[in-house]
């Protein structure tokens, strides 16, 4: 089905049951696992500090830290960031899914997020973003405290930008990395290692992941013959203008007819950053580049029904509790 998403009328009373407080828990077990889960949980969130950003501004999310799990045999879906991004990138949707009844965890990964750049525009960045979903769902499905409340059955994906093409390589596609070697130009990093003869790495796929949610990917390495072999189930976003990454829309647009089957496909008539929850006063005046969208376009509206319609999304996909 195909849609845009000003025409997709989302009546969000219908989609949820009672909301419970999103509870939420830090995760600090060096760059490895450096981010947060958010669940379902009683009692009343509040403001959780996280202090200063790399941007310079203080950032906190919405939750009751660390207050105990509502809930068994829940759904989880782990989360990825785009480039130079952060585990909180899209903390509304986070939010939404764990007030939903979803655990929910995302984390910063390592090399290329706001604080560490050591890894971005490398080959090395395509094994190893996936490598960090991996290892963030084997934390937690057999280390994490509360892993009893998962159903190891029912897990979904959401990557935004980059973390939408970590997606795909984790459901199965092989990156086309012949394809970008025939545009790119640059005399640095990715570009410069394919010119050069290095091998990129193999890609590493989950099979655990039952179902998808795919935001704006970066479509560089995506070609119809190679999203052929994806057979997981998955919701496919793009905007129309595009922005840094992503190109102008032709790319996701392009990505978007090559897509097997018939995937949900919804178009909406923004930029790229609009899929980033919305901003701060604070933050929109320390990178006003990430909160500034289209004339006439309301990011808060939109992700009322952004993120009502992948909560509705994950719960047709993953079953209700």
């Amino acid at each position: 089905m195909r849609s845009t998403l000003w025409a997709f009328a989302v009546i969000l009373s219908g989609l949820v049951s009672p909301a419970e407080a999103a509870g939420i828990q830090l995760l600090d077990s060096g760059p490895a696992l450096s981010g947060a889960i958010w669940y379902p949980c009683a009692t009343e969130p509040t403001h959780v500090a996280l202090g200063s950003l790399s941007v310079g501004a203080d950032f906190d999310l919405k939750g009751a830290k660390d207050c105990p799990v509502t809930g068994a045999r829940l759904p989880l879906v782990i989360f990825s960031h785009g480039r130079g991004g952060w585990f909180g990138a899209n903390h509304d949707t986070e939010e939404a899914l764990a007030d939903a009844g979803f655990i929910v965890a995302a984390i910063n990964h390592p090399g290329d997020n706001g604080n560490d750049s050591s890894r971005r525009d490398t080959l090395s960045l395509w094994g190893s973003r996936p490598a960090d979903i991996v290892r963030l769902l084997d934390f937690m499905l057999k280390d994490w405290k509360d892993r009893a409340v998962v159903d190891p059955a029912r897990v979904g994906f959401f990557g935004f930008s980059l973390g939408g093409a970590t997606g795909f390589v984790l459901m199965g596609t092989r990156p086309d990395f012949a394809r970008i070697a025939s545009f790119c130009k640059e005399t640095t990093g990715a570009c410069a290692e394919l010119h050069n003869g290095e091998a990129p790495p193999e890609p590493i796929h989950d099979p655990r992941i039952r179902t998808a949610v795919i935001v704006d990917p970066a479509p560089g390495t995506l070609t119809r013959e190679n999203l052929a072999v994806v057979k997981v189930p998955f919701q496919f976003w793009r905007s129309q203008f595009g922005g840094p990454g992503v190109g102008d829309g032709s790319g996701t647009e392009r990505v978007a007819q090559g897509l097997p089957g018939k995937p949900e496909i919804h178009v909406v008539q923004a930029g790229h950053f609009a899929f980033l929850a919305p901003c701060s006063a604070e933050l929109a005046a320390a990178i006003p580049r990430i909160c500034t969208d289209v004339p006439g376009f309301d990011r808060i509206a939109f992700h009322r029904e952004f993120n009502a319609a992948v909560v509705k999304y994950f719960r047709e996909q993953l079953g209700e509790r």
